[in-house]
C-alpha cells in the first residue's frame, strides 16, 4: 500500500472532467431554458452559432475538480481531469474551425 487514496486513478479524474461539464450544461439550461425543451435549447445554441461559447462555460468548472484532486495529492486523478479538459478544448477548436 502507498498511502495514496483509492480514488487516486485517472479514470476518475477523467469521467469526472467529462460529466461535470454535462451537469453544468443542465443547470444552466434549468436556468436559461424559458421553459422551451432541451431540444428547442440545443437548437437555439446551434443557431445562433455558439456551441463553441456553450462548451467552453461548461468545461470552465473542470478548474475547480482539477484544484481539488490537485491540493488533495490526487496527481493521477488530476491528470485525468487535464487530459479530457484539453480533449474539450479540441472539440471547441473544431467547432469553430467547422
Amino acid at each position: 500500500m502507498t498511502g495514496k487514496p483509492a480514488s487516486d486513478r485517472f479514470i476518475t479524474g477523467f469521467l469526472a472532467g467529462l460529466l461535470l461539464p454535462v451537469v453544468v450544461f443542465f443547470v444552466v439550461y434549468l436556468f436559461t431554458g424559458d421553459g422551451m425543451s432541451l431540444k428547442e435549447y440545443t437548437e437555439r445554441i446551434l443557431s445562433r452559432n455558439i456551441l463553441s461559447h456553450t462548451i467552453s462555460l461548461c468545461v470552465f468548472p473542470n478548474i475547480v475538480i482539477f484544484l481539488i484532486f490537485n491540493r488533495s495529492d490526487r496527481l493521477m486523478s488530476a491528470r485525468g481531469v487535464l487530459g479530457v479538459t484539453i480533449l474539450w478544448a479540441i472539440a471547441v477548436f473544431a467547432v469553430k474551425l467547422f
